[in-house]
Parts: structure tokens; C-alpha cells; sequence
């Protein structure tokens, strides 16, 4: 398949981003590939239209800074491969993506999904349950609760669960009631400050941009991945002791890895040197954390003045679960995705996306947004801060067209990856070839993935 806006479904999405992201009209995109993923929702159109609406923005740079505008040509069926994993080891596997007890459990009255890779989310949960470290036991204890009040009495200890909704459950609820009031990207203008793309080239448009990395699982580091592809020097920084062992070599591709402790003082006053010689600031922090860091939007602002700061939420940023933990399978949860899911398949469980696309389809969108931040400093002199949501962008996909029939696209095959492996931090691996292709513009990463930590946490 090979055409100018995909199906409509995909025009659709890409037409509501691209209005969010600049409100500009949508310039012809190239869609190649075939297939979708298997989903009541249009997800592989969601993948297309996120990773059209990133190389849209960046044409859109590459025009201010340049004076041409190259072509946008976007591989729906890598795509969709790229929405569940770019990274195929050679003699070394990965971790499994999920620890012993996370997953869906029923209750008295329902369904409820449990997040516990995080040793601390498993502890709170277990805590709650008094329930040892074992699949059967927590079944057995989950079981007694009512769904609504075991996710809150887990999240009020401090961990991560989500009991399934309904789509009019949740537009009935306070928080999706407060979701579908926001826009899919909230801006705010910046103050006056450099533009950073003085080391730009034409075919490497983000080369010397200095891009500072808090993100951690899965959509910031997408769109930190993004960047880096394009040239960006991106700087991402943990906690100390903080693993992300299945992720990490799938998204620190191209990155400098450091660990830094920001409630330390000497670790604060370093992140602060370093955001002062920033160009842009993506986190993905609950709206509260950096605040309680002395690390505010005003701060942050004065440090960096013209800085292009992107935030990540999961449940939105307004309404009573503003400051909730949450992640993609939690999201899918609440919003009433995996609920339908159950329904139209006539399962007696519930049936969530084929992949993580709320977390991939966001990543690409806060790519778009800080691209678009950077083109309105290049133009305006001013920065700019984008806040999007998991659950925003959930929103974006229930509202969408229902997918065409389509066969599910076939594995990957060999001629999908790059012809010579990637030397990351754990052994060789094949990468994908990247789904997006701008004329004249290289996607390439000039440091293979590794390990969190590895790096030292300055410019």
C-alpha cells in the first residue's frame, strides 16, 4: 500500500494531532505498508498518524531553519512493529517484561489490574493484600475485595492498580469527566531565549540541540528516542537504583545514561548547572514531584530562559487523580479500552490493546511537541511548555474511526532490520529499520543502547 493519507482512520488522528500540536493544516504524508494490528480500536492507524505527526513537525523545523520542506513518508506496518519492539537480541534474551504477581485479577464484583515491577508498587500491593510473593495467593486474596476499593485502599499505600471500566463508566467518572475537557497538548509560552540550533545541518536538523532526559517508563523515553535520532544530544537521568531491565535496552538507543539523586542538594544544584545549558526539558514526573524539588515551572523557566518543556501525566492534569501514578496497562484499565475490548471479543476477561500504543502513540506526540516548541523559539525567540496525558490520548483513540478490516501484519522479517547488528550494552541485537523517512533528513542513533547509569551526568 502506497498512498497520500492512509485510511480514514489515520487521517482522522493525524488531522486532531497536528491541530493540537501547531493548528496548522496537515501537508500531504506518504503511507506505505500494509496490515493493522488485531484491535477493536484503529490502533496501527494511532501508530502512523503519531510517528506522521513527529515527522511533520520536523519538517515543519527543517523549513524554518533551512527554507525547504522535506517529504514525509511513514512506514504504517514498522509502525506498528516499532508500537511493540524495535530491538531483537542475537545470543542474549531480554528480561520478561512483567514480575510474578502483575496482571489482571477478578474480584467480587469485577476486574482489576495490578502494577507491580517496581519492587515499592509490588510491596504496597502485597501489603495490602497480605499476600505473599505468589500468583495463586494473590488471586486467592484479590478475590475477596471489591475492585473499586482494593485500587484505592492500593494506590493510598502508595502502589499501582486499576480497576476495569467501562467507556461510560469513565465518562461518568470525576477523572474522565475532567480528561475529556482537555486539549491533547496544553501549551503555555515561554520566555525569550537562544534557539540552540546553531550546530543544526540540513540532514542532521537536531545536531547540538542539548535535550535533559526524566523520563522513565515508556512514553518519555519513546519521544527522548526520537530526538536522538535526528541528532539531538540527549541526556537522561535516574535515581540512583532505579532498573528498568526489560525497557532499557529498547529505549536508551542513542542516549547518554546518568544517575543523579535531585532530593540531595549537591544532586539538585547539579541537575540545575545542567538544565541551565539545556535546550529542552522532557518529564515525565506526577505534576507535584518537581514542584516539591524546588524544581517548579518558574524555576525551571529562569534557569533556562526560552526553555521547550514537554510533561508526561498518566490520568490528565486536572481533576482528582491528577497526581496518580499510573502507566499504559493501568490507563487502558480505567478508560474503558480493555473493558470494550472484552465485549466485542465475548471474552470473559479482559482484553486490552495488542500493544502499549498509549504509552508509543504519547512518546511520538511529545516528540511532535517538542519539535514544534523548537520551531515556534527558531520563529518567535520564545519557549514554550506542552502537557500531555496517557488518558488523553486514550481519549484520542476511542474517538477515532473504527479500524477497516485488514490481515494483522505478518513478523518481522530480515529485511525489516538494519543490515549490521547494534553493539549494545548486553550483546548484538537487530534493529529495526525506523518507520519515518523525511527526504534528504537521516534517522539514525550515533550510540547503541545501554545500560542506565553507564554515563556521567554533564554535557
Amino acid at each position: 500500500m502506497a498512498n497520500e493519507m492512509g485510511t480514514p482512520a489515520f487521517a482522522a488522528i493525524l488531522d486532531t494531532i497536528r491541530y493540537a500540536i501547531s493548528a496548522a493544516t496537515t501537508p500531504p504524508v506518504r503511507v506505505t505498508g500494509a496490515g493493522a494490528l488485531p484491535s477493536i480500536y484503529p490502533v496501527s492507524d494511532l501508530a502512523a498518524a503519531s510517528v506522521a505527526a513527529a515527522g511533520l513537525a520536523l519538517a515543519d523545523l527543517v523549513e524554518a531553519r533551512f527554507g525547504r520542506r522535506p517529504d514525509v513518508t511513514v512506514d504504517r506496518r514498522l509502525a506498528a512493529f516499532w508500537f511493540a519492539r524495535s530491538l531483537h537480541p542475537r545470543g542474549w534474551d531480554l528480561p520478561p517484561p512483567w514480575d510474578p504477581v502483575a496482571g489482571d485479577y477478578r474480584t467480587v464484583d469485577g476486574w482489576i489490574r495490578l502494577h507491580t515491577n517496581a519492587p515499592h508498587h509490588r510491596d504496597a500491593a502485597l501489603s495490602v493484600l497480605d499476600a505473599p510473593i505468589e500468583r495463586e495467593a494473590v488471586a486467592a486474596a484479590v478475590a475477596r475485595w471489591r475492585a473499586d476499593d482494593l485500587e484505592g485502599a492500593v494506590v493510598a499505600a502508595g502502589g499501582c492498580a486499576a480497576a476495569m471500566r467501562s467507556p461510560e463508566a469513565w465518562g461518568l467518572h470525576p477523572q474522565g469527566a475532567a480528561v475529556a475537557l482537555e486539549p491533547l497538548v496544553a501549551w503555555e509560552i515561554g520566555e525569550t531565549g537562544p534557539d540552540g540550533l546553531a550546530a543544526a545541518r540540513a540532514d542532521r536538523p537536531l545536531a547540538g540541540l542539548r535535550v535533559l532526559d526524566l523520563t522513565r517508563i515508556l512514553a518519555g523515553p519513546v519521544a527522548t528516542r526520537v530526538l536522538a535520532g535526528f541528532g539531538a544530544t540527549v541526556l537522561r537521568l535516574d535515581p540512583p537504583g532505579w532498573e528498568e531491565p526489560s525497557l532499557v535496552p529498547e529505549t536508551t538507543l542513542g542516549k547518554a545514561c546518568a544517575r543523579l539523586d535531585l532530593k540531595e542538594p549537591a544532586g539538585r544544584a547539579r541537575f540545575e548547572d545542567l538544565l541551565a545549558a539545556a535546550d529542552v526539558l522532557v518529564h515525565g514526573y506526577r505534576p507535584d514531584a518537581l514542584v516539591r524539588l524546588g524544581l517548579d515551572a518558574a524555576t525551571r523557566a529562569r534557569l533556562r530562559p526560552g526553555l521547550v518543556d514537554v510533561g508526561l501525566d498518566a490520568y490528565g492534569w486536572t481533576g482528582p487523580w491528577r497526581g496518580r501514578r499510573g502507566f499504559d496497562s493501568l490507563v487502558q484499565m480505567s478508560c474503558g479500552l480493555a473493558e470494550a475490548g472484552m465485549v466485542r471479543a465475548g471474552a470473559d476477561r479482559p482484553v486490552p490493546l495488542p500493544v502499549q500504543a498509549l504509552d508509543h502513540a504519547t512518546g511520538m506526540l511529545m516528540a511532535a511537541a517538542v519539535l514544534h516548541g523548537l520551531t515556534r523559539r527558531l520563529t518567535t525567540g520564545r519557549g514554550a511548555t506542552a502537557r500531555l496525558s496517557l488518558a488523553r490520548t486514550a481519549a484520542l483513540l476511542a474517538a477515532a474511526p473504527s479500524p477497516l478490516p485488514e490481515d494483522a501484519p505478518a513478523a518481522p522479517n530480515q529485511a525489516d532490520f538494519a543490515a549490521a547488528p547494534e553493539p549494545t550494552g548486553w550483546g548484538p541485537a537487530l534493529r529495526l529499520h525506523p518507520p519515518l523517512a523525511l527526504t534528504g533528513v537521516a534517522m539514525r542513533w550515533d550510540r547503541p543502547a545501554g545500560p542506565l547509569g553507564a554515563a556521567a551526568p554533564a554535557w
